[in-house]
C-alpha cells in the first residue's frame, strides 16, 4: 500500500478510485493551499503527491522526495509551478493532464470575447441597480458585433485551434499566429467555405497564417492561447506590451486565456485608459488571485474590462470527470495508479 497526499481535493470518486487500488489518500482539509513547509514536509513523507497550479512544487519540494517520491501527479495541464529540472534529476516522473480542457477553455475564450464585445456585464447592472431607464437607439452604450469580424487567434495548438473552430460559427476572418497544422487548416478552410456557400453563413470568411506583427493592425478581437515560455524566440513572458497593444484597431479586444504573464498588466491598464484599445477580458493574470490594488480593477474601467477567476476549464466534466478522457480528475487518479502498479 502506498501513501498518496493530495494538497487538492480533486473530488471523492477520483479519489475513491485510488482508495479502491489499495492505496491510503490524504487530502489537505482546507480551500485554501497548504503552506510551502508543509507540502515539503509531506513530499518527504509520500509516494505519490497530487497537486496543482497554486502550489509551489520547487526544488525544495522535490528534493525532499528523494529516494522515496514516486511521481508528481498535477491535477492541471500547465506545469509552470514545478521544477521540472530538479525532478528530472532525481528520476521522479510528473503526470499532467492536458487535451481534457481543450474544449471547455475554448468555449469559454468564445463566451469572454462575446461578454466584453457585447458588454454583457453593465447590462446586468444596469437591471440589477434599477438604472434601467426609458428605452433609446444607443444610450446608456452600445456593444460591438462579433459576427463577420477578424479574429487573431495567437497560438495554434490544441485550445487555440478548438476555439478557431468555434468561431467559424460567427463567419470571423481567422489570423493564424504560430505553428499550423496543415491538415486542420485545410479542414478550417473547407467549414468556411460550406458556411459561406450556403444559407448557413453571412459571408465567405478566411483563415490566414500571419505573424504577430502582421496580425496585431487587422484583428477587431486578439485572443491568446500561447503557453509560458521564459527564454529563446519563443518567449512568450511579455508577448503582449506597449508596443503590441500600440499596433491593435482602438476598436480591439484582448482575450486572454493563456497565462497571464503573458500579457503586460500595468500596460494593458494605459492602453484602455487611453482609448489604445476598446476593452479586454481575461481569465489570467501574473499574480492570482488578482490583488485588490491591480490597476486593471480601476472603476473607470469597468465598463471595458471583463475579469474572471482562472474558470476557463471550469466545468463538472473537464474537473471532476472520473472518466480519463473526459476529465482532470480522473486523468490525474489514472496516472496515480498507473504509476503505483509500474506502469
Amino acid at each position: 500500500m502506498a501513501f498518496v497526499f493530495a494538497t487538492v481535493d480533486i473530488g471523492r470518486e477520483a479519489l475513491d478510485l485510488i482508495r479502491a487500488a489499495g492505496h491510503e489518500v490524504e487530502v489537505w482539509p482546507e480551500l485554501t493551499p497548504p503552506p510551502h513547509a508543509a507540502i515539503v514536509e509531506k513530499a518527504g513523507a509520500c509516494d505519490v503527491l497530487i497537486c496543482c497550479l497554486r502550489d509551489p512544487i520547487d526544488r525544495e519540494v522535490v528534493e525532499a522526495g528523494r529516494g522515496r517520491l514516486r511521481l508528481i501527479a498535477q491535477d492541471s495541464a500547465g506545469l509552470d509551478n514545478v521544477d521540472l529540472e530538479a525532478a528530472r534529476e532525481l528520476g521522479i516522473p510528473v503526470a499532467n493532464t492536458p487535451g481534457v480542457l481543450t474544449h471547455a477553455t475554448a468555449e469559454f475564450a468564445v463566451f469572454m470575447l462575446g461578454d466584453v464585445a457585447r458588454r454583457l456585464g453593465p447590462s446586468e447592472e444596469l437591471v440589477r441597480e434599477g438604472r434601467w431607464g426609458a428605452w433609446h437607439p444607443w444610450h446608456p452604450f452600445l456593444g460591438d458585433e462579433v459576427t463577420g469580424k477578424s479574429v487573431a487567434v495567437v497560438g495554434c495548438g490544441r485550445i487555440g485551434r478548438a476555439f478557431a473552430s468555434k468561431m467559424t460559427g460567427f463567419d470571423c476572418d481567422l489570423l493564424l499566429v504560430g505553428t499550423v497544422d496543415e491538415a486542420w487548416l485545410a479542414d478550417l478552410r473547407r467549414l468556411q467555405e460550406l458556411r459561406g456557400s450556403t444559407s448557413l453563413g453571412r459571408r465567405r470568411a478566411k483563415a490566414r497564417v500571419l505573424s504577430l506583427k502582421e496580425a496585431l493592425p487587422l484583428a477587431d478581437f486578439v485572443s491568446l492561447h500561447v503557453p509560458l515560455t521564459e527564454e529563446g524566440p519563443r518567449r512568450t513572458r511579455g508577448l503582449i506590451g506597449a508596443a503590441e497593444l500600440a499596433a491593435m484597431k482602438p476598436s480591439a479586444y484582448l482575450i486572454n486565456t493563456a497565462r497571464g504573464p503573458v500579457v503586460d498588466e500595468a500596460a494593458l491598464a494605459e492602453a484602455l485608459h487611453a482609448g489604445t484599445i476598446a476593452g479586454a477580458a481575461l481569465d489570467v493574470f501574473a499574480t492570482e488571485p488578482l490583488p485588490a490594488d491591480s490597476p486593471l480593477l480601476a472603476e473607470e474601467l469597468a465598463d471595458r474590462v471583463r475579469v474572471y477567476h482562472h474558470f476557463g476549464s471550469g466545468t463538472r466534466e473537464t474537473r471532476l470527470s472520473t472518466d480519463p478522457a473526459v476529465g482532470m480528475a480522473g486523468r490525474t487518479a489514472r496516472a496515480v495508479i498507473d504509476a503505483l502498479a509500474g506502469d
